[in-house]
């Protein structure tokens, strides 16, 4: 492990600050570092391993389309890729599928076709993107200037311009930016993840999408962490009952490939034209190969068990010693201590659970489908701990 660190730090770019655990295996929710520590994974990768590790559907899925064609690039029709397009529209309604590698790109596309819409049927000077403060988009520098939180710009400024960020759940104060500017799209993420893991209300969900209605606005959601079942319905804007125009997602939709989508509704399904937008990577055919394995099952019954743990996870740490309160949606869950929140992931792992960080608050991203005993005793140490660390 000593080496592995120092050859970490001589040779990969210093943008990661590592816990000092080496994972090598691992199955299902279940990892091993390489002294043979087993951990219960409750991060699944930052939500990406959506069945958990070496899920073998998955495994299967990948490996069969590794043996006939790894790449091809987009001047070709795959199988795979039009597979999980079609998949992709029949389970939302929605209307054609741009892929690409991230949700950075996804939200990058996603930001092209509201500014395409606008400028062909308001005026190119309609350009404006609104978001939320607290908002998370991604790291290019165009996605960074979507996000909300201005610790992620400082460093890199100038930013691509056109963006306007207001309050989340402040209906009147979005509304009154998004008509003091040329507005083009608005982009929400229905639960804020690095931000918090805070859900937006419902009034304020559905209020946005009325707007942009009523204003021929294109209507943005980013389900790059809420989507694919996280939340318990197959994407996080379903909760609520809009429709939204252009909805982008990665994570979890790869089970652990690189992949990213940006879903087009009827509005925009016909924005793009040949050599406006382009990704080498984008909906190569192992990716897509495995993507396929993975929607197709979360059905019914897995988004009903992700909504079930979610209650059993809720119930168990909302009002428990040493915590102030639990937010989130589904499986995507912030639990604000007492103590601080990296205190406790240090502490948990030192114990056998692997949980993540969102601003203050410990996260979870477990996989879709951790068995529910895994569930009970991650939940058991976090709550010991949560306790312990607050001395009530």
């Amino acid at each position: 492990m000593d080496n592995l660190k120092q050859l970490d730090q001589t040779y990969i770019a210093s943008t990661y600050n590592r816990f000092p655990v080496e994972l090598v295996s691992g199955k299902g929710s279940l990892v091993r570092d390489n002294e043979g520590k087993t951990y219960i994974d409750m991060g699944s990768g930052i939500g990406v391993t959506s069945f958990g590790i070496a899920d073998e559907e998955w495994a299967a899925a990948v490996t069969a389309q590794l043996g006939q064609l790894q790449h091809s690039s987009n001047l070709y029709y795959t199988s795979p890729c039009v597979e999980l397009a079609q998949l992709l529209c029949q389970r939302t309604g929605m209307k054609k599928v741009f892929f690409c590698n991230s949700g950075a790109e996804a939200n990058e596309c996603a930001i092209k076709a509201a500014r395409k819409y606008a400028a062909e049927h308001k005026g190119p000077e309609y350009s404006t993107i609104i978001t939320l403060e607290n908002s998370f988009h991604g790291r290019t520098l165009t996605t960074l200037a979507a996000t909300g939180q201005d610790a992620f710009h400082r460093l890199f400024t100038p930013l691509t311009p056109g963006f306007v960020h207001t309050p989340a759940n402040d209906l009147a104060a979005l509304k009154t930016a998004a008509l003091a500017n040329r507005t083009a799209g608005i982009l929400i993420e229905c639960v804020q993840g690095e931000g918090g893991v805070n859900r937006l209300d419902e009034s304020f969900v559905k209020g946005v999408a009325e707007f942009c209605r009523e204003q021929d606005i294109v209507f943005l959601v980013d389900e790059v962490q809420t989507g694919n079942g996280r939340t318990g319905y197959l994407y996080s804007y379903m909760h609520y009952g809009v429709e939204p125009d252009v909805v982008s997602t990665a994570k979890g939709i790869g089970g652990g490939l690189p992949l990213g989508a940006c879903i087009l509704g009827e509005k925009v399904q016909d924005v793009f034209h040949p050599g406006d937008n382009g990704s080498t990577f984008g909906g190569n055919p192992v990716c897509c190969a495995g993507a396929v394995s993975i929607l197709s099952r979360v059905d019914d019954a897995l988004l009903a068990d992700v909504r079930k743990k979610s209650e059993y996870i809720f119930s168990a740490l909302e009002g428990a010693p040493g915590i102030q309160s639990v937010s989130g949606l589904g499986l995507m869950i912030g639990i604000l201590p007492d103590a601080p929140a990296a205190d406790i992931v240090r502490e948990c792992m030192a114990r056998g659970v692997l949980c993540l960080t969102a601003k203050n608050k410990v996260r979870l991203l477990p996989a879709l489908n951790i068995p529910m005993d895994l569930v009970k005793q991650a939940v058991s140490v976090i709550a010991d701990v949560c306790r312990e660390a607050a001395h009530v």
